[in-house]
């Protein structure tokens, strides 16, 4: 187990506009505000298109598998943290016929609005938090 504090610092809110993608438009963000590292607390919105992955084995590293299709669903939650401004990012949806979530992948497109939320960590260091094994 490793363990560190840092103080938090502000708070971003992203709008994304309908038909853009979250994830390129999360990147953006945290290029535009050149976030290193930071906690995302949340998101609403809803999508037209979903595309994520789960891991589909125990082992490490475990395989992925990628779901990914059209349908209006609406976003119930979205957590996750920037690592040295790399996003990692888990999202759930849901919709008349399908209820689901993962890891956050390009194309997922949004229908009406989505609003996501970062609070940056200044004092953090995550990089590579997310890597396979024991961490140092």
């Amino acid at each position: 187990m490793k363990t560190q504090r840092s103080r938090v610092g502000e708070i971003i809110v992203i709008r994304i506009n309908s038909g853009e993608d979250i994830l390129l438009a999360i990147r953006e963000a945290v290029a535009q505000h050149q976030i290193k590292h930071a906690l995302i607390l949340g998101a609403i919105g809803s999508v037209t298109h979903y595309h994520v992955h789960v891991v589909e084995t125990p082992n490490l590293p475990p395989k992925d598998a990628f779901l990914k299709g059209e349908e209006p669903l609406d976003i119930l939650s979205m957590n996750g943290v920037i690592m040295n401004g790399r996003v990692h990012a888990h999202i759930s949806f849901s919709g008349l016929n399908l209820t689901m979530g993962g890891h956050l992948e390009e194309g997922c497109r949004v229908l009406s609005f989505c609003q996501v939320w970062l609070l940056t960590a200044p004092e953090a260091d995550l990089t590579d938090w997310d890597r396979f094994g024991v961490m140092p």
